[in-house]
């Protein structure tokens, strides 16, 4: 899939040089076809790398898709400058009469904060009602899914005893949903939170349907019946490296954190960690561009009356 982004965006370069093909806004201007509009709430405080992370996955279907990102404006990232976020994102005030094909809210590093207490809380409540009607499907990530499934669904968040870090084998639970097609029976998937849902919860809600789920690591996967939220308690977008950044930026900090399970060779920190979960997050993304986002949009969105759900 030719990604649509802007052609001065710093992860450009990193792409390209991995083989991802992307495509600046004057040759897309020029192809005769409807391309997919996809919304990114990116509430990660690293937002550069969290870019490349999403936009990678959203690469690998021959659809073209134009990529947009927004930021809270009741919340000022820290870890970004400025001008990337003017030059590079939106407000929701700015995007909220439009409509999206797809939209993706990430995680961020405020899981241990009952929701309530995010500063940009009644802002993203805003935001994920404002879906129901101006968005096709929606795909949250790690908070961002357990925040869907308290605002949509009611279901709470519980406390860990300690951090959840590294790579676990989940099974699929329901191998005939379109969602998981063409996936392992049993699958890696990578973890990095203080935090977990009920998976009897989950299991209870005659809205959802759980699609994976870990013994060490709980529910992974899940989605609405109506296919409007796929929830991912996970990180399957993490890239190679990114446990152990997280894991040294820890230790740095005096944080009494445990090695990241599954995730370095022979348990060992100080040898290089491998991707196991590549392959199945590519086949996620482009199950869920296909089936719940290409399938189910309308061609035209001429008014927010034209697609009811």
């Amino acid at each position: 899939m030719p990604i649509n982004i802007p052609e001065t965006l710093p992860a450009k370069d990193i792409l390209e040089k991995e083989n991802i093909f992307l495509m600046e806004d004057p040759r897309a201007s020029k192809q005769d076809i409807r391309p997919l509009n996809i919304l990114i709430l990116n509430l990660m405080p690293e937002k550069e790398k969290t870019e490349r992370q999403l936009l990678r996955l959203l690469s690998n279907s021959p659809l073209q898709v134009n990529v947009e990102f927004i930021h809270t404006s009741t919340y000022e990232s820290k870890n970004i400058s400025k001008s990337h976020l003017s030059q590079f994102y939106k407000t929701y005030d700015e995007i909220k009469e439009k409509n999206y094909d797809g939209m993706i809210i990430t995680g961020a590093p405020v899981e241990q904060l009952p929701f309530e207490e995010v500063a940009y809380w009644e802002e993203l409540t805003q935001i994920m009602e404002w879906t129901k009607t101006n968005v096709t499907s929606v795909l949250h990530i790690c908070w961002g899914a357990q925040a869907a499934l308290y605002h949509h669904y009611g279901i709470r968040k519980y406390e860990l005893p300690e951090k959840i870090s590294g790579v676990f084998q989940h099974r699929i639970m329901n191998e005939t949903n379109k969602l998981v097609r063409g996936m392992d029976d049993a699958f890696l998937a990578p973890h990095s939170r203080y935090t977990d849902v009920s998976e009897e919860e989950i299991l209870a809600n005659d809205q959802l349907t759980l699609l994976a789920s870990s013994k060490e690591a709980g529910a992974l996967l899940m989605m609405s019946k109506d296919e409007k939220h796929v929830m991912i308690t996970g990180h399957i977008e993490y890239e190679s490296t990114t446990l152990a950044e997280e894991y040294e930026r820890d230790v740095a900090k005096g944080l009494d954190v445990n090695v990241p399970t599954g995730y370095y060779p022979n348990d060992d920190p100080d040898q290089k960690p491998l991707n196991r979960w590549r392959s199945q997050a590519y086949l996620l993304f482009s199950n869920w561009l296909n089936y719940c986002v290409y399938q189910e949009t309308p061609y035209e969105w001429d008014s927010v009356d034209s697609w009811s759900i």
